[in-house]
């Protein structure tokens, strides 16, 4: 909060605040804000209070209100005058122009009584002019068992479900202890929140503790939060999920730093040279165009300006039309058209004085375009612009007919927009780029890229030695790429040395390398799979030309012929109806080229219509789908996303930029995937490692390798053995089924001596786990340490599956310890256990289950089902009697604390364990006698809990004794009736009115039967929350 000072906003305490605890506005700021703003406009009270009440009576889903708030929040709306005879009043809740013209206030411990009055105290809150557009949450740095995550939970889970309408205004909230600093979107995932690490773009990123100075002072600096609300926060025109975006710091930065250069070098006044950024691959470029986009048609200096957007491939171009032609509201025009033709954009542009936003691909400006308009608000922002848009000079070409001279396609695009500004977007800038589109003008660099978790980190597998059969082709492929860097190392120009070209191909195509090259890859892909290495088992091979992809593919499918075979996927039977009719039925492995007339029947038919590519795009995209490996040549190797993706295996002479490009395939975040794996077979090394240093400041003398990962196994190995110094595994290598199954629950029991050993235990087996994903295939991991790793993986989610109730990491196991894991589940009766946590029923309570339970041996583990079995009945409990299953939450905590706070030693072990375990059995078989208590009293188990909120009440104002208990009964009945009566439509718990006479009701019924009153407002909020727990899990 003396950060908040500091950048000028007012602190106070929300105890300060006179307001009641169900307003969410500072109602009497956002009036002063009014009526400074519009005093020239003679704007009425109640017009004031019109616009308040606007704002209150927005309702929807969180999402949708928000969305629409948001909108209010920055575009502002248009006010109809109380007096007609005046003219209608623009107004903006915000001014944007004029930040001291604002009312900021950084306030906490703000407490709010949300729904069924359930109180809530945010850590902080900052409001604009009175509007909650930030909410903070905080977790103590010190304690280990709270973390940002406990913070992100509670925002997006308790807060959004409690109090939705504080979080309806919300820009986006803010996680920190103090150490990590996050900020994201309400509806974003936990790994989609990042820190703000620079106030300045000049600055060098701050971590830790610091970063919670540059976050303070880099993006609530009060112009610096007023723009980000402003044009930095995305949502698209319609979304079947809930998709909001809050810039990250690089983007905003790129396109403040573009827009201002814009301005400087816009034609006629300057040389139209925008400007170039140079962002590293994956790190979200095509929204910070958007975000450009926005500002630039915003701005009234740019007088509506008309902008292309000009990318170099179709694929690129699909895909930056599908988000742009999505999101017209956001961008502020209506015309955001991608354009077919050449003919298209010549209609759309001649005649246009301004405005629209058109998306095309730089192969449309051929020779024969004339001029399209000579305007100077005319923005170009070019996609990828190191490649084509950058080919302004002729090439001259002598033939028999005389000098022919031919330009590239920039050429056309420049002669036919003369007048126009250019701006470069890359993710790989060449000299030429700085020519056409000017200077850079800001960067963000694959490094600072991996540092902030926008993408992950790259691993190289080198296994070209493998398949190439002899060192004088070794040497033919050196001498390739040396004569590819002594032309410039430019594709296009290599190209034209046919001679060279023949000869890599005929290397590369050999029949027994690609048969080598196809046993490995098979080979290597397999493992990881058995493993569990990879997140969903996407990978992409890419090949030299359309010819040697079709052989691998042809010897790959005689070699493991099932993987032609087409189907929905792997698992059916785990699909949903909603995944089934999502998915088709497809191959495991396909190639994916564009068809030539040329090619036989079979691969012509195999490849598709346009239609059928953009299937399986559709598909590979999807990690349910049967479609796991593509072989690509040209392909999806720019601007193609897949999060799923972490394995690039690489058989293509690349370099320079085009290398960055490819590799960056495997660079996304996804759940599950610490790093991108690229799988080398033709020796690119060298070559990666210059272009790392030339395109993206990369920091160390080469790429991390696969060495890296086997030396982190091998270091954790023996972490793990030395933890486990007192423990005898010999039964899990030596012994019988039963043996094994039974080492693991006895290795299981040991880990959980301490606390502080299970800690260490989980996280060395997940270091070791994520370093053994990326090395699985190597020699140099025995097959004795393999099996160790097996062994210390089952452990852990076995230990995993009894404290959490699943284990993600089962799944990304090998497959036949993956078998004795479920067996040693079940050998101890615990599989039931999670099979009944999925719908907890009356059945665990019986005795026959709870003498299973009562024979499990192991003690820790004992304890972790019953506490995991309890907090489960209790989750369901509260559903239908909040009241009481509340107090047996409180029970079960103060068990489980005194079990966390257990000493590693054998006589604490047999003294009190089994007390703990006694403690928690008789908790359960209390939890059972309260859930069929309702039987004895002769009321239903709803009525029950109306029952359990009156006595509670009663206990609370000391007339529990003087109240007749049958009358108690009784009004629980009459109180069930109402109820059922204002719930039986679908949104009464949305609709005021419906609540309002809930409480009239309730009201008279309570008088009717004698209730005091001085408990109206209690009895009422207890009881609507339960109402609406009934309707919220009702079947």
């Amino acid at each position: 909060m003396e950060l908040f000072k500091d950048e000028g906003y007012t602190y106070l305490a929300g105890e300060q605040i006179h307001r009641e605890r169900t307003e969410v506005l500072l109602a009497d700021d956002l009036r002063q804000y009014l009526y400074n703003r519009y005093t020239k406009d003679d704007i009425t009270p109640g017009e004031v209070d019109g616009i308040l009440l606007r704002l209150r009576n927005i309702s929807g889903t969180v999402y949708e209100a928000n969305k629409a708030i948001h909108k209010l929040l920055c575009d502002g709306f248009i006010l109809n005058r109380e007096d007609r005879t005046q003219k209608d009043l623009y107004i903006e809740l915000i001014d944007y122009d004029n930040p001291e013209n604002n009312i900021f206030k950084a306030v906490n411990q703000f407490e709010i009584e949300g729904v069924g009055g359930q109180l809530r105290i945010p850590d902080g809150i900052v409001f604009v002019n009175g509007i909650p557009v930030v909410v903070l949450e905080f977790k103590s740095a010190v304690k280990e068992n709270t973390t940002i995550m406990d913070a992100y939970k509670q925002l997006t889970v308790r807060y959004r479900r409690d109090i939705p309408e504080l979080l309806k205004y919300n820009a986006f909230v803010v996680i920190s202890d103090g150490v990590n600093n996050k900020y994201g979107s309400l509806f974003s995932p936990y790994d989609y929140f990042y820190a703000w690490r620079k106030v300045e773009s000049k600055d060098k990123e701050l971590d830790g503790i610091n970063s919670l100075v540059t976050m303070m002072k880099g993006l609530f600096r009060k112009d610096r939060l007023l723009a980000v609300i402003k044009d930095f926060i995305y949502f698209p025109d319609s979304s079947d999920k809930e998709l909001k975006i809050v810039c990250r710091y690089p983007q905003f930065f790129a396109a403040t730093k573009l827009f201002e250069n814009i301005k400087l070098h816009m034609r006629p006044d300057s040389d139209g040279k925008g400007g170039t950024y140079f962002g590293a691959t994956g790190c979200g470029k095509s929204y910070t165009m958007l975000f450009l986009t926005r500002m630039l048609m915003k701005n009234k200096l740019f007088h509506s300006p008309t902008i292309l957007i000009i990318t170099d491939r179709t694929d690129l171009d699909d895909q930056l039309s599908r988000q742009f032609v999505g999101s017209k509201k956001y961008i502020g025009d209506e015309t955001v058209v991608s354009i077919e033709s050449r003919e298209k954009l010549r209609e759309e542009l001649q005649g246009r004085e301004s405005g629209g936003v058109y998306l095309t691909t730089i192969q449309k400006f051929t020779e024969d375009l004339q001029l399209l308009t000579e305007r100077t608000n005319v923005i170009c922002i070019s996609d990828e612009a190191h490649r084509s848009q950058i080919n302004l000079d002729q090439k001259v070409k002598v033939t028999e007919a005389g000098v022919e001279r031919k330009y590239g396609f920039a050429k056309y695009l420049h002669d036919s927009l003369p007048n126009a500004t250019y701006v470069g977007f890359t993710g790989t800038p060449v000299d030429g780029t700085i020519e056409v589109f000017g200077p850079v003008v800001d960067s963000y660099t694959m490094t600072e890229s991996v540092r902030d978790g926008i993408t992950v980190n790259l691993v190289y597998d080198g296994r070209a030695a493998r398949v190439t059969l002899d060192n004088a082709k070794v040497k033919e492929i050196e001498r390739y790429y040396d004569q590819c860097e002594a032309q410039g190392a430019n594709e296009h120009q290599i190209e034209e040395s046919q001679k060279a070209v023949a000869k890599m191909e005929a290397i590369i195509g050999d029949p027994d390398r690609l048969r080598a090259v196809a046993k490995d890859f098979i080979h290597h892909y397999e493992t990881r799979v058995a493993e569990g290495a990879t997140v969903a088992g996407k990978v992409m091979f890419v090949c030299m030309n359309r010819n040697i992809a079709y052989d691998l593919y042809k010897i790959i499918v005689e070699m493991r012929p099932q993987w032609s075979e087409k189907k929905i996927s792997e698992d059916e039977a785990a699909l949903t109806d909603k995944e089934k009719k999502e998915l088709k039925p497809i191959e495991k492995i396909k190639l994916v080229m564009t068809r030539n007339k040329d090619d036989e029947p079979a691969l012509y038919e195999m490849l598709g219509t346009k239609d059928d590519r953009k299937e399986f795009d559709r598909q590979f995209k999807n990690p349910k789908s049967n479609f796991k490996i593509a072989i690509v040549v040209d392909m999806w190797l720019t601007g193609f996303d897949v999060p799923e993706l972490d394995t690039i295996y690489i058989d293509k002479p690349i370099q320079q930029h085009t290398l960055i490009q490819t590799i960056s395939r495997v660079n996304r975040v996804c759940e599950g995937k610490d790093k991108g794996l690229i799988v080398d077979y033709i020796g690119i090394k060298k070559n990666m490692n210059l272009a790392l240093k030339k395109y993206t400041n990369f920091e160390c003398d080469e790429f991390e390798g696969i060495e890296q990962a086997v030396t982190i196994v091998k270091d954790q190995l023996e972490v793990l053995a030395q933890m486990f110094h007192g423990f005898n595994s010999r039964d899990f290598f030596e012994g019988s089924p039963t043996e094994q199954l039974a080492c693991l629950n006895r290795a299981v029991e040991y880990v959980q001596l301490s606390e502080e050993l299970e800690t260490r235990f989980m996280a060395a087996v997940k270091r070791l786990k994520q370093a053994f994903n990326l090395c699985s295939s190597s020699e140099k991991i025995s097959d004795e340490e393999k099996d160790y790793i097996h062994f210390y993986c089952a452990v852990r989610s076995i230990l995993f599956k009894l404290t959490k109730g699943d284990a993600p990491d089962i799944s990304q196991m090998n497959a036949r310890v993956r078998e004795m894991l479920e067996g040693a589940i079940q050998s101890d009766g615990i599989e039931e256990l999670f099979e009944t946590g999925k719908h907890i029923s009356i059945d665990i309570f019986s005795d026959e289950y709870m003498d299973k339970i009562n024979a499990i041996q192991l003690p820790n583990t004992k304890i972790k089902i019953l506490q995991r079995l309890l907090s489960q009945a209790i989750d369901e409990f509260k559903k239908v009697n909040k009241i009481m299953g509340v107090e047996f939450a409180d029970r079960l905590k103060k068990v489980v604390d005194e079990y966390n706070n257990r000493r590693r030693d054998e006589s604490y072990a047999n003294e009190v364990l089994d007390d703990i375990a006694g403690k928690l059995a008789d908790l359960l078989a209390e939890l059972k006698t309260e859930k069929d208590s309702f039987k004895k009293l002769g009321i239903d188990y709803e009525e029950k809990a109306f029952y359990d909120i009156l006595k509670a009440v009663a206990k609370k104002y000391e007339f529990d004794n003087e109240y007749p208990d049958e009358k108690m009964l009784e009004l629980s009945k009459k109180i069930k009736v109402i109820v059922d009566d204002k719930s039986r439509y679908t949104d009464w718990s949305t609709r005021d009115d419906i609540k309002a006479n809930l409480q009239v009701d309730l009201i008279l019924l309570l008088d009717e039967y004698g209730y005091p009153p001085v408990t109206l407002d209690d009895v009422y909020k207890e009881v609507l929350e339960q109402a609406e727990n009934f309707k919220k899990y009702a079947g």
